[in-house]
């Protein structure tokens, strides 16, 4: 089968190489699943970087978010088990974790619905309990995981402010549904925002950014607000001035959705659950901006990578749906 193979540690255009190699044998517990698509998220580039918080063995195959199809010919969705990720025509996961592919989504669409949607779904529903009539401040809101807690506060009945860098991105924040758009490139966040809450802020915010999205979300977080943070995307880890949350009286909220597949996986079946209806009648479908054939992998986690992506990129198998 072919896989790409990261050999170093270093930028994905530079270190991914593709091989012709033998198809994984399943571990215990364990199945292989043929890829149908594969989706890219701002992880895998961390994981050729040496960045992310698990380091598999040299060499690995990225790729953390599938689609794929079982022996027995199931759709299913999964996090494939590394080394052996899904950028390859085969792929290993736990056979406990797989879950039904939505109907309502093709391939690459239903390879992009795990990690940030429920990412999304336990980030405003779990951690922060967003309410309908609330406001919610998404910051990076035309990326893959933006987007998704876009729609999800949509869907949830919320006012949706999207920060986003540049015109082309402005664009897809406004398709996706948010009802204030702040560009941050040529606005002032802090001042577009308070004008308009009316003063007041945002209810809850969603940073999947850090650094000085982190600095604006303090200043604009309003009176028992609740700030969800899901990564890093700056680069720069903020360092939270615990007497502001004090005396301004909002909450700083972690989100690691990994921790729910050992501590609560329950929740992770219902939460799927609720993300399917959602797709079926249509209030959520992940925004599949590009689609890519796997020779040109490498290139596309570069391009997430380097901040130049709105939504998803898939990786698609030929054949796939």
């Amino acid at each position: 089968m072919q896989a790409w193979h990261v050999h170093e540690n270093g930028e994905p255009s530079e270190v991914m190489r593709l091989a012709q190699v033998e198809p994984p044998t399943p571990g215990d517990g364990q199945v292989r699943l043929r890829v149908r698509a594969a989706n890219i998220n701002f992880p895998d580039a961390l994981l050729c970087r040496g960045q992310y918080q698990v380091r598999p063995p040299l060499p690995f195959t990225p790729g953390v978010e599938i689609c794929g199809e079982t022996e027995d010919g199931r759709r299913v969705i999964a996090n494939p088990a590394l080394p052996y990720g899904g950028f390859a025509e085969y792929a290993l996961a736990d056979a406990r974790a797989l879950l039904p592919a939505p109907e309502a989504l093709d391939d690459a669409e239903a390879a992009a619905l795990h990690i940030g949607y429920q990412t999304g779904w336990f980030g405003l529903h779990r951690r922060a309990h967003l309410q309908a009539g609330e406001t919610l401040l998404v910051h990076a809101a035309a990326g893959g995981v933006g987007s998704a807690a876009v729609q999800l506060g949509k869907a949830a009945g919320a006012t949706v402010i999207g920060v986003v860098g540049g015109a082309e991105k402005a664009a897809v924040a406004r398709e996706q549904g948010c009802d204030v758009v702040v560009d941050r490139r040529s606005e002032d966040v802090i001042a577009a925002v308070k004008e308009a809450t009316g003063g007041r802020g945002a209810d809850v915010v969603y940073d999947p950014v850090g650094g000085e999205a982190y600095a604006q979300s303090a200043k604009l977080v309003a009176f028992e607000g609740r700030i969800v943070v899901v990564g890093f995307a700056s680069g720069a880890i903020p360092s939270p001035a615990l007497n502001h949350a004090l005396v301004k009286n909002y909450s700083i909220l972690g989100l690691h959705w990994g921790l729910y597949n050992t501590k609560n996986p329950e929740l992770v079946l219902r939460c799927h659950e609720e993300l399917t209806e959602l797709a079926a009648r249509g209030a959520i479908k992940p925004l599949v901006s590009e689609r890519v054939p796997l020779s040109e992998a490498a290139a596309a986690v570069q391009k997430v990578a380097d901040g130049r992506s709105t939504g998803r990129i898939a990786v698609v198998m030929e054949g796939a749906a």
